[in-house]
């Protein structure tokens, strides 16, 4: 599909370019990056250019993945990535996808991965048919089951040893966002109107 790029409040989600290689790869050089998500580790600024101007652009082409740039509305900065992977490629009846997210060290807990994550999930639901929401992170991730809680996200439990993570097998949290669960805007007045689905933005320690 087309790429689009989505708006909040404070931040603008867009695909990648070529020139965010940069900035993503001094992001990737804090540990907890590579310690809690997929990238590689050690991270070469040929990694970050491999992503911005292969990887993710195939996503999109393909409709497999959709990889987003978290940036700043106000001077443009690369704030984190918010990415979709298709489970089953949403092909019915399965319509599920996996949203994942790292964050640079220096714009977290301002709640910018919760806000972003909400705009995500709204178009997921809303342009996607996405019909179930995933969430996976390995045990002890607190920082990003505090933003799939903020967000919405209701805990599923524990997979035990579903994760290779350095040769080593290890547990991984799930929890589940569903489109019933998202809360819904006060009717207009008028006797055929009908809520709505949305999602407030918010801010807080959550990232």
């Amino acid at each position: 599909m087309e790429p689009v790029v989505l708006t909040t409040e404070r931040l603008a989600l867009r695909p990648f370019q070529p020139s965010d290689a940069p900035a993503v790869f001094a992001s990737c050089q804090e540990p907890d990056i590579p310690r809690w998500t997929s990238v590689p580790s050690p991270y070469g600024l040929g990694d970050a250019e491999q992503y911005v101007a292969t990887t993710a652009p195939e996503g999109w082409r393909t409709d497999t993945a959709y990889a987003f740039a978290v940036v700043s509305r106000t001077d443009g900065s690369l704030i984190g990535s918010m990415g979709l992977v298709r489970i089953s490629l949403l092909r019915a009846p399965e319509r599920q996808a996996e949203l994942g997210y790292w964050t640079a060290k220096e714009h977290r807990g301002r709640g910018y991965t919760a806000e972003a994550a909400r705009e995500v999930v709204r178009w997921a639901f809303a342009d996607l048919g996405v019909e179930r929401m995933e969430w996976l992170a390995e045990a002890g991730n607190e920082g990003s089951r505090a933003v799939a809680r903020k967000v919405g996200f209701q805990m599923e439990g524990t997979l035990r040893a579903k994760l290779i993570h350095e040769g080593t097998r290890r547990d991984v949290w799930i929890g589940s966002l569903l489109p019933s669960d998202l809360p819904r805007a006060p009717a207009p007045a008028g006797p055929a109107a009908e809520a709505t689905p949305y999602l407030p933005y918010g801010g807080g320690r959550t990232d």
